[in-house]
């Protein structure tokens, strides 16, 4: 068999000059890297000389048996196609942004009364959007000041439409009510005009006319109105006392600096929009220990913003590597131009600092972290009787009322804490499980999970097999698991069920492993509370996903079923009728005469619910 070397030789024969991107393969055909290129074959080149190359690359090359290639017009769109592939495909070599959520906005609708909420994913909604902030904290903390400040309802169209009275948020001053018309429409929405202008940075402008209408209403002894933009004029003071920065300094900016310690590196970036801090956040990109601060730190750039919107200038702690080539890949993806700059003097500086001792305390924590849960994992491989101690540990439970809304849930944890993203939920689908059989729902549970794992991924060294399965339960659960690992044919995973104690008392768990008596460990042992955090994080995801699923049920109609329906029609069909049983219980007489519905219409409704040929 060809070595890594000889085969990179062979396709440097035929390689072209162009820029590109290129992918380097193991025999299993797993994606180790991908890099790009201003000149493929110059830059290909440079891995035949292993020489010249460090520990890490030499494994890299060595391990190569095939590559892939793709050409661009530019080294720019090479840069772009890079940073989406690498957080697509995830490569093992490469330096990888984790934890890559998108951010949660602030959305003021286009209705007639507008609403303010907050809304995560892609921008279909009509309206504007406000942010990105750097949590929902962030977003929900804003969500309070602009309805202290601005009276702004929050309740889902449908509420708003169908309310007679005012709620308790008009009692306690946080909504102007326009559903009852406590407010007419034209007032409402000058509300809604000067939240725009607090958004967008005008919070003194906005204060400015409340000081105002309070001196006006006070000079006419209105007493209780002037006490209204006394208190909108409080929220407001409160916001700008929390701002980090000062009004015009800087607008409209993300500022990113970076940290690194014993070959571990923290990003911190702060959001900074219409002169207010929107939040900051913490971001540990997963790296070879060699690799220099500067490098991570452009990588990170390139994927972060791979499909998120840029500010107009992105302030950085370091000078990193094409920061150039970099700021024009950001220009060209997102259609505006973005400045990137490393401050060096005066308060943009400041502000650097300021995220760099951020960056600093986060990574401490982090790594104090890490400690403390490498001897939890050292320790609980020796009561379990491990051979090593666990990189991925698998938690399951189940989730169900009397049977209904049936759900399992995975949870994972490996040597950095929990790991968010690998969690996974199972709705139950077998209709042979009775209601309640917590036996049945396990086994599903865990012939799905692991017939997929040996479909994709049967190599068992591959990192997204557990080393340990923690299982919330006693000896049936237990039984219920073996016996479906058994039939899967997967030896030697170890397997434990929690079960527990009497009166459900924390601290008296019994422990349940294969071919061991059931065991209990010392109340105040730490790998106790570390399985107990393990089993309660899995219980909170399991009700959780459960409460998400009753929700969503909750809410279905027995309109969303009907052919050619949509939202206009089924709102004109409501309005029309009233409910949605008087829809199923309409004559097709009385369905046509309805706005917007056609006789053929009405006929395939009356028809969906009288069940005619």
């Amino acid at each position: 068999m060809k070595n890594g070397v000889e085969i990179i030789k062979n396709y440097l024969k035929n390689l072209s000059n162009a820029s590109g991107v290129y992918q380097m393969v193991d025999e299993e055909d797993n994606i180790l890297y991908i890099g790009k290129a201003k000149n493929l074959k110059n830059r290909v080149s440079n891995y035949i000389n292993l020489s010249t190359l460090g520990l890490r690359i030499t494994k890299m090359v060595t391990e190569t048996r095939r590559m892939e290639f793709i050409t661009t017009h530019t080294e720019v769109e090479a840069l772009l196609l890079e940073a989406n592939m690498i957080k697509r495909l995830s490569p093992k070599y490469n330096i990888l942004l984790q934890d890559d959520k998108s951010f949660p906005y602030i959305l003021i609708d286009d209705h007639e009364a507008p609403r303010v909420r907050k809304h995560r994913g892609s921008k279909k909604s009509g309206g504007q959007y406000f942010g990105p902030f750097a949590s929902v904290n962030a977003v929900n903390a804003s969500l309070t000041i602009l309805q202290k400040t601005f009276f702004l309802r929050t309740c889902s169209d449908s509420v708003y439409h169908g309310r007679s009275r005012p709620c308790l948020l008009y009692q306690i001053k946080r909504c102007a009510a326009p559903c009852v018309d406590k407010i007419s429409l034209p007032e409402y929405n000058k509300l809604v005009a000067s939240a725009h202008e607090f958004l967008s940075g005008k919070s003194y402008k906005i204060k400015d006319n409340l000081t105002a209408q309070m001196q006006q209403a006070s000079k006419g002894q209105d007493y209780e109105k002037a006490a209204i933009f006394r208190d909108r004029l409080k929220s407001l003071a409160a916001v700008q006392s929390r701002q980090d920065i000062n009004q015009g300094t800087v607008d409209n900016a993300d500022v990113i600096a970076a940290y690194q310690i014993a070959g571990q590196t923290s990003v911190q970036i702060f959001f900074f929009r219409a002169g207010q801090n929107w939040g900051n956040k913490a971001y540990f990109p997963r790296h070879a220990k060699e690799q220099s601060l500067e490098e991570v730190l452009a990588a990170f750039l390139s994927q972060f913003y791979d499909n998120k919107p840029t500010p107009s200038q992105i302030l950085l702690s370091h000078i990193i590597p094409q920061q150039e080539l970099i700021e024009e890949a950001l220009c060209i993806s997102n259609k505006k131009k973005t400045i990137l700059k490393t401050p060096l003097r005066g308060e943009k500086l400041g502000l650097i600092n300021m995220a760099v001792k951020n960056a600093r305390e986060a990574l401490e924590i982090r790594l104090a972290e890490n400690a403390s849960q490498q001897r939890l994992l050292r320790a609980t491989a020796d009561i379990f009787d491990l051979d090593a101690p666990p990189k991925r540990i698998e938690i399951y439970d189940n989730s169900h009322i009397s049977g209904a809304h049936a759900l399992g849930c995975m949870v994972v944890s490996g040597v950095q804490g929990f790991v968010k993203n690998a969690y996974r939920k199972f709705n139950i689908k077998s209709k042979e499980i009775n209601a309640g059989d917590d036996f049945g729902m396990m086994k599903e549970v865990l012939k799905r999970r692991f017939t997929r794992q040996i479909k994709e991924k049967p190599n068992r060294d591959d990192p997204s097999w557990p080393d340990l399965l923690v299982i919330d339960g006693g000896k049936g659960q237990l039984s219920a698991v073996l016996e479906i690992l058994e039939d899967l044919g997967i030896e030697e995973l170890p397997v434990v069920a929690i079960a527990k104690g009497p009166d459900r008392n924390a601290g008296r768990e019994d422990f349940y492993m294969p071919s061991r008596k059931p065991f209990k460990l010392p109340p105040n042992d730490p790998v106790l509370f570390f399985l107990q955090r393990l089993r309660d994080e899995a219980h909170r995801f399991a009700i959780g996903s459960h409460r998400q699923s009753r929700a969503k049920n909750m809410y279905k109609s027995i309109l969303d079923g009907l052919p050619n329906v949509g939202s206009v029609r089924k709102k004109a069909l409501l309005l029309h009728f009233g409910s949605a049983k008087s829809v199923e219980n309409a004559a097709l007489s009385d369905l046509e005469k309805v706005k917007g519905i056609s006789k053929k219409i009405a006929q395939d409704i009356y028809d969906y619910f009288h069940d005619s040929p």
